[in-house]
């Protein structure tokens, strides 16, 4: 990000006064702000029901970029300028009327700060709220502009196929598909990014990246937090819909997919959802039973610290069959990955915080033996691994096996290692800085197409229907700060494989 928007723009942000809005969205704001990126043509108009004058919002906004914002560029002379270019109103976003009584307030601060008729729309919002919305939006004459409109909505897309169909088909009567960005902030992370251009830019990868020299491929997303405030929400979605349905499928597409024609958005999102559409749908209780595993956090310890049981935690049923955890075989028919399997598992109260992939290689053939006797090469213990880790570190290391010097005839493994480094005074772009930028220069490479969303539903689906039936049945219990139920080892151990990240 290192040019200046070369446009102006209205920003209109629903759900101003909200968390994710204070934690996220604002520090992000400010973020390409403070480092000159944003110019002077921008201004940002909140909305929320809660009653604030524009003086109570600002010092709101104020607050949360000196407590959640990047540390190094902040200073009151950069939050005292960046808030002079904000404004609130209270609004009903269901209430067409309070759209209209607001009309004025965009069209002022458009004229004060020569937004130039451009305008992007946040919706940090609930899902059924989007279609209701983007029709007021329309309804109220907001969109009745010179320049360009578009929207990013949250995640979760929908509860299920159906409702994803719905909710996009409303959204979509105001704004075309190119219009549209659907934020997924694991597609901003800067490791996500790097894989393309580990792939394609580095003819030493590509050829390995295939059935013939990758035995399986492991994607590990594990968070030690358990459902903390967000009870109410996480008993509706669990992790398939928090985290299997978007930010994993995204991140296996992209580790999946074929090389595209160029670098541009939909190059990149074509070869994605060839991936998606080949995965292997699970279509029945059996094949349901078989390949997936569904888990949920018991009380436990770790560290030192005792934690609850998921079904004590605030806002969840005492009986609830909602996971916490799950664990998935998964296959790619394509001819690039037929055969392999993707081991992907996520959840929560896991022992510590990682996100990580690992590409395991085929062990060395058993004609790899000593010339002098028939016996394996000393030091060759197991398969070579290529790991991608996303956090806490964002680094790549790859095994390679060298020649021992100190034992003749032995093999010693040895790492490469790349670590993305900053100078000291730098701190990384944090994945909403990178994704707001990209909204706003109409770049959607990382954002979510509708038939990425459409074909990742259609894996999750049938998984999710066979659960609803089941209920508790085939629940697997594990101890907070475990690495979840003994099945997920079961599981990957089927095929003769491990879990590498524990």
């Amino acid at each position: 990000m290192a040019r200046q928007l070369t446009e102006g723009g209205l920003i209109g942000m629903f759900g101003a006064t909200g968390d994710l809005a204070k934690r996220k969205l604002f520090p992000a704001l400010f973020a390409l702000y403070a480092q000159g990126l944003m110019g002077g043509r921008f201004a940002i108009v909140g909305f929320a029901r809660r009653p604030l004058t524009v003086e109570q919002f600002r010092t709101h906004v104020a607050d949360s970029i000196r407590e959640f914002g990047r540390k190094a560029i902040i200073s009151d002379e950069k939050i005292n300028s960046f808030i002079q270019h904000i404004s609130y109103c209270s609004l009903d976003s269901e209430q067409l009327e309070s759209y209209l009584e607001h009309k004025a307030t965009l069209e002022s601060m458009e004229k004060k700060f020569q937004c130039e008729g451009n305008r992007l729309f946040y919706l940090a919002l609930a899902p059924h709220l989007f279609g209701t919305v983007c029709g007021n939006l329309r309804e109220s004459g907001w969109l009745n502009i010179d320049g360009w409109k578009r929207v990013i909505i949250e995640k979760p897309f929908g509860y299920d196929r159906e409702t994803a169909v719905e909710m996009n088909a409303a959204v979509q009567t105001v704004f075309e598909e190119d219009e549209v960005y659907r934020i997924d902030h694991y597609l901003g992370k800067e490791m996500v990014q790097q894989i393309p251009y580990l792939r394609f830019a580095n003819p030493m990868f590509e050829p390995f990246w295939n059935r013939d020299y990758v035995s399986n491929v492991q994607l590990t997303f594990a968070e030690t937090v358990g459902v903390e405030e967000r009870g109410e929400y996480y008993e509706k979605s669990g992790a398939m819909r928090d985290m299997g349905q978007n930010h994993m499928l995204q991140v296996l597409s992209v580790v999946g997919m074929e090389r595209p024609t160029g670098l541009t958005a939909n190059a990149v999102r074509d070869q994605k959802v060839k991936v998606l559409r080949s995965l292997r749908i699970n279509k029945n209780v059996d094949t349901v039973s078989r390949e997936v595993v569904r888990g949920q956090y018991s009380s436990g310890e770790s560290r030192g610290h005792k934690m609850p049981a998921y079904r004590t935690e605030k806002n969840v049923d005492p009986q609830s069959s909602t996971e916490s955890f799950f664990a998935a075989r998964v296959f790619v028919d394509t001819p690039r990955w037929k055969d392999v399997p993707f081991f992907i598992r996520t959840g929560k109260r896991m022992p510590r915080k990682v996100t990580e992939i690992v590409l395991e290689l085929k062990k060395l053939p058993e004609v790899w033996r000593t010339a002098a006797r028939d016996e394996a090469i000393p030091g060759v213990a197991g398969p070579l691994l290529l790991r991608i880790q996303i956090q806490p570190e964002e680094k790549i290391s790859m095994g390679i096996y060298m020649r021992d010097a100190l034992q003749v005839g032995a093999f010693r493994e040895s790492q490469m290692v790349w670590k993305a480094e900053y100078p000291a005074n730098r701190e990384l772009d944090e994945a909403y800085e990178r994704l707001f930028w990209d909204a706003l220069n109409g770049d959607s490479m990382y954002f979510a197409r509708w038939d990425e969303v459409e074909s990742a539903w259609n894996w999750v689906d049938p998984i999710e229907k066979t659960w609803q039936s089941l209920g508790s049945n085939g629940l697997e219990f594990y101890p907070a700060g475990s690495w979840g139920p003994s099945a997920a080892d079961a599981l990957i151990a089927l095929d003769g494989f491990e879990w590498w990240t524990n």
